[in-house]
């Protein structure tokens, strides 16, 4: 699918999540992360854990979802929001966030985003998924210059792996310049 055509696809359905959300009168604090997937409940926190890819061993949520971090963020206050964080949305939590497997709970930390809520960070670094991971495993947004800034998968000591997405399965999508826009090409 053409970026264009995802990017109008990814903001339709957020836009009609977002008012869903905002018309409804449940008292579940349930966020959508990508593909409909639940980045956060009220009744639990978020997990993070390691699982091994073709770029090493890297950070997931529970459910086996890559998580990315954005270069362009500055300690652990995050910077991506609005269509930013419509392609690339943050992993939230209500409550402390848990480490699984590989990881070290003493860099788990968390912390508030513009919007009010509460996003997981690792090492110092706010976390993020990416829309167009669609299954456990896929890497779509690794080395992607988007919304002015690096997307990078992290390994467990929580720094950035910056080796390029290889071959087979997974692949990056392309982008467009950044400068001016602070986006991904025109579909940003």
């Amino acid at each position: 699918m053409k970026k264009s055509a995802f990017a109008l696809a990814a903001a339709g359905a957020a836009a009609a999540g977002l008012l869903a959300a905002g018309c409804s009168s449940s008292s579940t604090n349930s966020v959508s992360g990508p593909q409909g997937g639940s980045s956060s409940t009220a009744s639990g926190a978020a997990t993070v854990q390691t699982q091994k890819s073709s770029l090493g061993t890297i950070l997931t949520d529970s459910s086996g979802r890559t998580l990315y971090l954005f270069k362009a963020d500055t300690g652990m206050q995050s910077t991506c929001n609005g269509s930013c964080a419509i392609a690339w949305p943050p992993l939230l939590t209500n409550g402390t966030p848990k480490s699984g497997s590989g990881v070290d709970g003493a860099q788990l930390a968390t912390t508030h985003r513009s919007d009010g809520k509460t996003q997981v960070t690792y090492h110092g670094h706010p976390l993020y998924y990416f829309a167009e991971d669609t299954k456990a495993g896929d890497t779509h947004g690794q080395n992607v210059n988007a919304f002015g800034a690096e997307w990078y998968v992290l390994g467990s000591d929580g720094s950035a792996i910056t080796t390029p997405q290889s071959g087979g399965g997974a692949t990056s999508p392309s982008t467009g310049s950044s400068s001016g826009s602070g986006g991904y090409g025109s579909g940003y």
